[in-house]
């Protein structure tokens, strides 16, 4: 399956939105996105017109696609599973992302970025209720503890993120025992849970038409 291999700041550039994609960087002054708000290219910094409604849809789909590093195929079938479930669909979509393993990894401090989470996952360092997973689209559920492996705790980087986890904090949902490297699902994710300025309601209008 095809991935974005380029700069991942271009995509924070081209959404006009932060979306913490390069884990400690993007609290530096070395964010591309402080540095140079406009969009990325040649003619970047007069780019900026008015979108269409369906342009306005696409973009806060591709955005939230982005941020949580999925494919479109990926990211359809996240939806079309939120739409057949009971609730709002928007908010489900948004939930349903939130329990991804390689998200939940993040959020726990484990790494400093979904992309790191996702690599991480897949080099089973981390465990679900004592079982190993190496699959990144793993939906955690309530109750679920997800802890580092003993023999991956001692990798720097792991270290490093979990230094820096109290500059990020941890969404009330999860629990993070950080001197045992675990973390335990307390709650499933609600809408208040989720900061970043998403309008889900524009992607269930574009998936809609």
């Amino acid at each position: 399956m095809s991935r974005y291999t380029g700069s991942v700041c271009r995509i924070c550039r081209r959404e006009n939105l932060k979306l913490f994609l390069k884990g400690d960087r993007c609290y530096s002054d070395k964010c591309a996105f402080d540095r140079r708000g406009y969009p990325p290219g040649q003619h970047g910094q007069r780019r900026r017109g008015k979108l269409s409604d369906y342009g306005i849809q696409l973009r806060e789909k591709q955005k939230v696609k982005r941020m949580y590093g999925l494919s479109e195929k990926q990211f359809r079938n996240f939806f079309e599973n939120a739409d057949r479930g009971k609730g709002i669909t928007g908010i489900r979509l948004l939930a349903a992302l939130e329990t991804r393993l390689d998200n939940t990894v993040y959020r726990l401090g484990f790494t400093n970025s979904r992309t790191q989470g996702r690599h991480f996952v897949l080099h089973k360092h981390f465990s679900v209720n004592g079982h190993y997973v190496n699959i990144p689209s793993f939906l955690v559920k309530l109750g679920d503890i997800i802890e580092v492996r003993e023999k991956s705790r001692e990798i720097q980087a792991i270290k490093d993120s979990m230094g820096a986890v109290v500059r990020r904090g941890i969404p009330q949902w999860l629990e993070l025992d950080k001197d045992n490297m675990k973390g335990v699902v307390k709650a499933l994710p609600v809408r208040e849970d989720i900061t970043m300025p998403i309008q889900e309601q524009l992607i269930v209008e574009l998936y809609s038409k």
